[in-house]
């Protein structure tokens, strides 16, 4: 029985020869989506150099993070439709992941994503911490970030890390992955990630900010050189 809404990442790195077609998905990728069935909520993301997190851009990297009705949707999406076929034929590196939400704070362009998955008692879980930057809190919160991807980076039970973006400095995502929700608590509840939240409690930095948790199932391609599924 389906559970109701599914979202799926898909993360990029186009190849060498393609970069002109990548370029044209931040201009033109966005009305290709609005033709995909079932899908209810999409955002084209940029990334940074390397992982992802930092103000130098990647020319390669990229992503989709989309909301389907339903897994059907989800699935004929990955498998069927002509956009991803486009994404892996130009792709050297093709990631993509389901997700269902078990919690949600926060809204991203005015939308809370629904709740429709159990906590996992053990096993991964998945976690999407974005945020739009007030224009005057900028330089303070980037400032922080080389602190909190060096926390990361060496994070225990850390399985998966990437950083997207909607737009450059202002509105930037965290995605990562984790062997269990014990983990992820013991990342977030310490060191420069705790600092860098109460900064940003305390100081103002977000118009809006969103923190998701999520189940994932069915994670498949590679990234920074590792396989999935």
């Amino acid at each position: 029985m389906d559970r109701g809404a599914v979202a799926v990442l898909v993360l990029v790195d186009i190849a060498p020869g393609s970069r002109a077609w990548g370029f044209g998905r931040f201009v033109v990728g966005r009305f290709d989506l609005y033709r995909i069935p079932g899908l209810s909520f999409f955002k084209v993301l940029g990334s940074g150099y390397e992982s992802g997190f930092g103000l130098r851009p990647s020319l390669s990297r990229q992503g989709l993070f989309c909301l389907f009705d339903d897994e059907q949707a989800a699935d004929a999406f990955l498998a069927d439709s002509t956009l991803t076929a486009s994404y892996r034929a130009h792709a050297r590196e093709f990631f993509a992941v389901k997700l269902r939400a078990f919690s949600c704070r926060g809204s991203w362009a005015g939308m809370s994503f629904p709740v429709n998955a159990q906590a996992p008692a053990h096993g991964p879980i998945a976690a999407l911490t974005r945020a739009s930057i007030r224009l005057p809190k900028a330089a303070a919160f980037w400032r922080q970030a080389p602190l909190t991807q060096r926390s990361l980076d060496g994070a225990q039970g850390c399985l998966f890390s990437a950083g997207v973006g909607e737009a450059p400095l202002l509105r930037q995502a965290t995605f990562t992955m984790w062997d269990s929700v014990a983990h992820m608590d013991a990342y977030a509840r310490s060191g420069a990630h705790l600092e860098a939240i109460k900064a940003a409690q305390r100081n103002g930095y977000f118009s809006e900010s969103m923190f998701v948790r999520f189940v994932p199932s069915g994670a498949q391609g590679t990234w920074l050189g590792r396989r999935y599924g």
